[in-house]
């Protein structure tokens, strides 16, 4: 069964033993941060989610870490593993199974009807009346103190909200799409609004700086996990999160109307913060401590003037915290990571597998591997990685042999450092980076390797043998495993009992 809302997850934390309910008074100005830092990274204390249950200076409860771990992050998305969720995205989108060609027969015609039935099953349902508008706070009743915002680290600019949906209609096809992108809070009744020039958000507030218009802007906190994490996914323009959520979750996402914006929201979320923003207006922003663990320079985005708050009446504050990996951010990432593999073999089929490590904060290290069946196959699979979506913020990739185990980072380092002639197996170019890389010369434009660690043969210049592998005798690999098991681990009781069996 899809997850209501956020209290129906955090009810499955609890019975899943994945939850701590915090009952000290806690401070949202960097005391939260610094427990959640602790926990999430098992500083003394298994990693689990954390309700703080007394926030000074707020009548609300924060949840923080709440996708911090792959167990969580798969309880969150109801399934067993990540790679579920990929296998039904790659057989809704296989063209055999939703266009049989004209020699199918009426049987595997009629066995499509159920896969484009459940696609048109994804579209959010309208309702009149949802629990996050049980309070309706407008005019001079605005008050976003009200709200236990984090400060999450010392040199942070201000508190930040970190779990936003933020809600904004794509001016031409009217889809609304929600992205999550930090908040910055100024003052009781205005915030900055950092999204990014890649992201939908920034693309449609262009258009309407570039016509003169104000922007209409609704950002929701908190709902049912589903629509959370689609936040953070980088789907296509013409595929909108609610959609999205609907897929995951295998049922319609409710949504309801704003109170004083035209926009539609999760009926389920916690709090709503309803505005606009003037074209062209400017305020500094930042300094941030991000999820690269270092901090993001202060810079001037639009502001966002906030003209309603609506909240559940027992409203929970959502938060997240980014900074040095691991922390929750890591396993969203992952959660991508295989759950976006089908559609980048869409365009790219001869990718067999794709990693993007934790400590590589998602965009700065793509690890691909491929069945290699010509010369210049790996260098190939670089630049398919290079232009396709959001991908091409990467600023490292490397290509692997499909017997790689690319989850393997030592068995990738191995192959990296004794495959790769770096003169011409290395490629080095310019192109997009991510907003936050710190290193290139200017702000997300700079330099990007490419790294071909496949084994190369006489088409690619390579006219010595290649060695074979190192590889124990299977007969002997199965004799020691079968008596491994039956007499242990310890070298003394091993030798004693193998020696007696003889």
């Amino acid at each position: 069964m899809a997850y209501d809302n956020l209290r129906d997850f955090i009810a499955r934390l609890e019975k899943s033993d994945e939850l701590i309910r915090i009952e000290a008074e806690v401070d949202p100005v960097l005391e939260v941060a610094e427990i959640t830092d602790r926990i999430s990274k098992e500083k003394g204390a298994p990693n689990k989610a954390l309700l703080f249950e007394r926030v000074k200076g707020s009548a609300f409860p924060i949840l923080t870490n709440a996708f911090g771990s792959l167990k969580r992050i798969c309880l969150a998305l109801e399934v067993d593993d990540l790679d579920q969720l990929g296998g039904r995205i790659r057989e809704i989108i296989d063209p055999a199974n939703l266009f049989p060609g004209p020699g199918a027969g009426i049987m595997e015609k009629l066995s499509a009807l159920p896969k484009l039935a459940e696609l048109a099953g994804f579209f959010p349902k309208i309702v009149k009346k949802a629990p996050c508008q049980e309070v309706v706070l407008t005019g001079e009743h605005v008050d976003l103190s009200r709200l236990p915002v984090l400060q999450c680290w010392p040199g942070d600019g201000g508190r930040f909200i970190t779990l936003p949906m933020v809600c904004t209609v794509d001016p031409d096809t009217r889809i609304t799409n929600v992205g999550m992108y930090r908040i910055q809070i100024y003052d009781h009744q205005t915030t900055g609004m950092h999204w990014h020039k890649h992201k939908d958000g920034a693309r449609h507030y262009q258009h309407y700086e570039a016509s003169g218009k104000r922007m209409e802007v609704a950002v929701a906190i908190g709902g049912d996990p589903s629509i959370i994490y689609s936040s953070t996914a980088p789907l296509p323009p013409v595929i909108g999160e609610y959609v999205f959520a609907g897929f995951l979750r295998k049922k319609p996402l409710e949504v309801v109307q704003c109170k004083t914006v035209d926009i539609r929201v999760p009926a389920e979320a916690e709090f709503v913060l309803e505005g606009f923003i003037d074209p062209g207006e400017r305020r500094v922003e930042g300094p941030f401590g991000d999820h690269t663990g270092y901090y993001s320079e202060p810079d001037e985005y639009p502001v966002f003037h906030v003209t309603a708050i609506t909240h559940r009446k027992d409203a929970i504050y959502p938060a997240t915290l980014v900074g040095r990996p691991p922390q929750e951010d890591a396993y969203l990432g992952k959660a991508t990571e295989r759950i976006f593999l089908p559609l980048l073999q869409m365009v790219a089929p001869d990718i067999l597998d794709m990693d993007m490590p934790i400590e590589g904060v998602f965009h700065n290290n793509v690890i691909v591997k491929i069945r290699k069946r010509y010369p210049g196959h790996g260098k190939k699979a670089i630049h398919t990685i290079w232009g396709t979506g959001m991908l091409m913020l990467s600023k490292f990739v490397i290509v692997c042999d499909e017997d790689v185990n690319i989850h393997d980072y030592s068995e990738v380092a191995w192959k990296v450092m004794n495959h790769v002639d770096p003169q011409r197996d290395v490629v080095i170019t310019d192109g997009p980076l991510d907003i936050l890389d710190h290193s290139c010369p200017q702000i997300g434009f700079g330099g990007k390797m490419g790294i071909d660690a496949t084994r190369k043969g006489q088409g690619e210049g390579f006219h010595r043998s290649w060695p074979a592998e190192i590889v124990m005798d299977r007969t002997v690999q199965e004799l020691v495993e079968k008596r491994w098991k039956e007499y242990g681990f310890l070298e003394t009781n091993f030798k004693s009992q193998t020696s007696n069996n003889k």
